[in-house]
């Protein structure tokens, strides 16, 4: 991580701000993604590919790597914007699809923030197969975009301040 600013006044434990985080993301329940934040600016997210995953016998919708992505760059970035008692929100990502997936896949996305500005952070990520509990292979790669703002913008922040 580069470019970071240091949080300027005090805020909740992070812990505290990545579970009721994960008690409102109601996308990420419903498609068994399970989110963990070793540090600001860092995200992993685990998924096991389900049959209502599949767009053809066996194999992942892309739309759900897509999904997977998203969620993974934005939380590396909110992780860094809620030290600061800010949000954040997709401007912009792309990814590059680098294998197929199937039933049954177990994936771990982790995203990284890059770069933090005034008014923007770009994150980047990798998704990865997980075969015998070791990353196998990549299976995607993505960069994103966020527009960072005050979280005195969103209810989510009454509940940060609980």
């Amino acid at each position: 991580m580069s470019d970071t600013q240091l949080p300027t006044r005090p805020t909740p434990e992070l812990a505290a701000m990545v579970a009721a985080y994960n008690h409102m993301n109601h996308y990420g329940r419903a498609n068994g993604m399970a989110l963990t934040v070793p540090a600001p600016g860092q995200a992993e997210y685990r998924m096991t590919i389900q049959e209502e995953h599949l767009s053809s016998p066996n194999t992942c919708h892309g739309g759900v790597l897509a999904g997977l992505m998203d969620a993974a760059l934005g939380a590396s970035a909110l992780s860094l914007a809620f030290t600061s008692l800010e949000f954040v929100s997709t401007v912009e990502f792309k990814m590059n699809y680098l294998h197929a997936v199937h039933l049954h896949d177990v994936l771990v996305a982790k995203g990284t923030v890059d770069h933090t500005g005034k008014k923007l952070i770009v994150s980047s990520c990798v998704i990865y197969r997980v075969a015998d509990g070791k990353q196998d292979v990549a299976v995607a790669r993505g960069l994103g975009t966020f527009n960072r703002y005050p979280a005195s913008k969103r209810d989510f922040a009454k509940l940060l301040m609980q």
